[in-house]
């Protein structure tokens, strides 16, 4: 069994993000593997563990500073690395999904592919679609429930209002994992010193003969306003009730 997982190099959310020009970011801060992509790098280590047979390759499109986020989860479980290198900022999900196709289909054949469901950063929610699409393989994503037997993946994913519905899906396929589908493993020092010997394949996004449409592009980007304190308002029903719409009409405006 080879599983692949896609991973992307992202600032960490606790950074302190500064926008620089119109549509860029200052990338001197900490950068770590998408949060959503280590649950589907957990689902995929504890199924080769598990079956004690197969093999579990992470494959990332980024600049070289992904190679330490490759390292992380190669000290989670992953086997080797597959690192498609670009200075581009945002690449966007088209061509994205293009790289990620082709280094998975020059690799090897995939029985499984994992991902997370989005990236913390662009947020954009095309990557596993446009994937699936370049591979001709079904997709799944918001998976948090997942069994295999045989050539089909049973999963459980998030619908609106908190439901969720039950899928049997043949694999081959992609499956866009996020929080609650398991509990991604810290990884002890032994694990992380291993990690550094391990294969880090480097191919150049140039070198993969791609065409970069350029349907999705990111124009600008601005920082969210800060919010106001909230408030608590006391005094009789009545009372709130004028405080309240006196807020909207002259704080807010909007009546």
């Amino acid at each position: 069994m080879r599983i692949y997982v896609c991973v992307k190099h992202v600032p960490d959310t606790a950074a302190n993000i500064k926008i620089v020009g119109d549509d860029a970011y200052d990338t001197q801060v900490k950068y770590v593997a998408n949060p959503y992509d280590e649950y589907g790098v957990e689902e995929a280590v504890t199924l080769v563990e598990k079956a004690k047979e197969g093999e579990v390759v992470a494959v990332c499109v980024g600049n070289k500073g992904a190679a330490n986020t490759l390292k992380s989860v190669m000290a989670m479980g992953v086997h080797r690395s597959i690192l498609v290198k670009t200075d581009d900022q945002f690449p966007g999900s088209d061509l994205t999904a293009k790289a990620l196709a082709k280094a998975i289909t020059d690799d090897g054949n995939a029985d499984l592919i994992f991902m997370g469901k989005q990236s913390v950063d662009s947020e954009g929610m095309q990557t596993p679609y446009r994937l699936g699409m370049e591979l001709s393989l079904p997709v799944v994503t918001g998976v948090v429930s997942f069994s295999h037997e045989g050539d089909t993946a049973k999963v459980q994913r998030e619908i609106d209002g908190g439901a969720r519905e039950t899928l049997a899906v043949k694999t081959p396929c992609i499956l866009g994992a996020t929080k609650g589908l398991n509990e991604p493993r810290f990884p002890k020092l032994p694990a992380i010193l291993k990690a550094k010997k391990k294969e880090i394949k480097e191919v150049e996004l140039s070198s993969l003969g791609l065409v970069d449409q350029g349907h999705c592009r990111i124009k600008s980007l601005e920082p969210v306003q800060e919010r106001s304190n909230a408030k608590i308002l006391e005094g009789s029903t009545q009372e709130i009730v004028a405080a309240l719409v006196k807020i909207l009409r002259e704080e807010e405006k909007v009546i």
